[in-house]
């Protein structure tokens, strides 16, 4: 899969980039057919504005959860504005005839009853084939885990109470996506591609150390722990995901004493 500046923004952006618009983009004609295939410099906000629809009733309408990653040579659909909800009419009661009442008799025996089979344990919560090795990205207590709610949205990633300064590693070798500013949740973020799908995201951060394209090695200084975006105290939220798929990263990272 080719990444782009702009799919590695849409892998935690809710909203259009901070960078300043050049004027090729605003001079962009906007979407009218029915799929649009993403091109290089494409955002998933950019795309919505051009098809005139809202962000989320595209990304419903192409399965595509938060944060809205895209990919250069995806196709995407345009939603239709015409679906909606319809009136089922209420169903047509009709008498049952009655039927004779049999004659009495002793009631009749009751079927033993049949033991039901003993409930499957849950399959252990394992790492996948193929994933990179982590390392924990700074020190500090998980203040948050993932799947837990934030406001009203369930966590998806786990997010680390440290000070101010602290230093933010890259939690496995890789290539920086994106680096900059996401201003609608997560300010300073920095997104890292491992390869096969797999990408480390980075945010809330005070300082940003790397820039895009950057090949880093695991373990290796990226940023430094602040507070920006929606956090509100100083916090690193580090999520885990393939193919845009959030993981719970506690079975990638090793134990904690």
């Amino acid at each position: 899969m080719r990444w782009t500046s702009a799919s590695a923004f849409a892998l935690l952006s809710l909203a259009a980039p901070v960078r300043a618009a050049q004027p090729a983009q605003q001079t962009q004609p906007p979407i009218v057919a029915w799929t649009y295939v993403v091109r290089a410099g494409d955002t998933f906000a950019t795309i919505a504005q051009r098809m005139g629809v809202p962000m989320a009733a595209l990304a419903a309408e192409n399965h595509i959860p938060l944060p809205y990653l895209i990919t250069e040579g995806q196709v995407l659909r345009r939603p239709s504005t015409t679906l909606m909800p319809r009136t089922v009419p209420p169903p047509v009661l009709r008498p049952t005839p009655a039927r004779p009442l049999p004659p009495r008799s002793s009631p009749p025996a009751r079927p033993a009853p049949q033991s039901r089979p003993a409930p499957r344990p849950l399959p252990a919560n394992r790492p996948e084939a193929g994933a990179p090795r982590l390392s924990w990205p700074t020190s500090g207590a998980i203040a948050v885990r993932f799947g837990e709610l934030v406001g009203r949205r369930p966590n998806n990633g786990v997010d680390l109470a440290a000070l101010p300064g602290t230093m933010v590693h890259a939690a496995a070798a890789g290539r920086v996506a994106f680096a900059g500013t996401e201003p609608e949740r997560f300010g300073q973020l920095i997104v890292i591609d491992h390869g096969g799908g797999w990408v480390t995201a980075y945010a809330y951060l005070g300082k940003v150390e790397v820039r895009e394209g950057q090949q880093v090695a695991a373990r290796q200084s990226i940023a430094r722990i602040g507070r920006s975006g929606e956090a509100r105290k100083p916090t690193l939220h580090f999520e885990l995901r393939r193919n845009n798929v959030p993981r719970d990263p506690a079975p990638y990272l090793p134990v904690r004493f």
